[in-house]
């Protein structure tokens, strides 16, 4: 996805909900964008470097999370990490090192997704549960830390 086009539906998203997109809202929204996975806000805040100051970080991270376009992941040892919302970025899963606390995003087959659904729904009907969605996140170590 381009980023004028993710530019858009963001604006849109957000001034449906009376929310200014601004600069530094902007600049984490293309960070996300080109990152390979959540990223911590201190992984951000490295990454935008003095464009963006920390306290504005956190608040367009709350915004853009309140929102709807970001998404929240509860990580190893509790770092919380950041991602554009699937609606924008299509549906994936996560790799998660439990050593240096990397995230990778990762794609499965359409085959895959089917048999995965098939095992939550089996697992849900056993339990009485009604399911509205779901995210796999692989624990485990990244070839650097193996």
């Amino acid at each position: 996805m381009t980023t004028t086009s993710l530019d858009r539906q963001v604006e849109t998203r957000l001034s449906g909900q009376g929310v200014r997109y601004t600069k530094g809202r902007r600049a984490v929204v293309a960070a996300l964008s080109h990152a390979d996975g959540p990223k911590s806000a201190a992984e951000l805040h490295d990454d935008l470097g003095d464009g963006v100051p920390l306290s504005s970080l956190y608040r367009s991270l709350t915004v853009l999370e309140e929102s709807g376009v970001v998404a929240l992941h509860h990580g190893t040892k509790g770092l919380t990490r950041y991602e554009i919302a699937e609606w924008i970025a299509g549906h994936h899963h996560h790799l998660v090192c439990t050593e240096c606390g990397l995230v990778e995003d990762v794609e499965i087959s359409a085959d895959d997704e089917i048999r995965l659904r098939s095992v939550i729904d089996q697992v849900s009907t056993t339990a009485s549960f009604s399911p509205s969605d779901h995210s796999l996140e692989i624990e485990g170590r990244c070839m650097r830390c193996a």
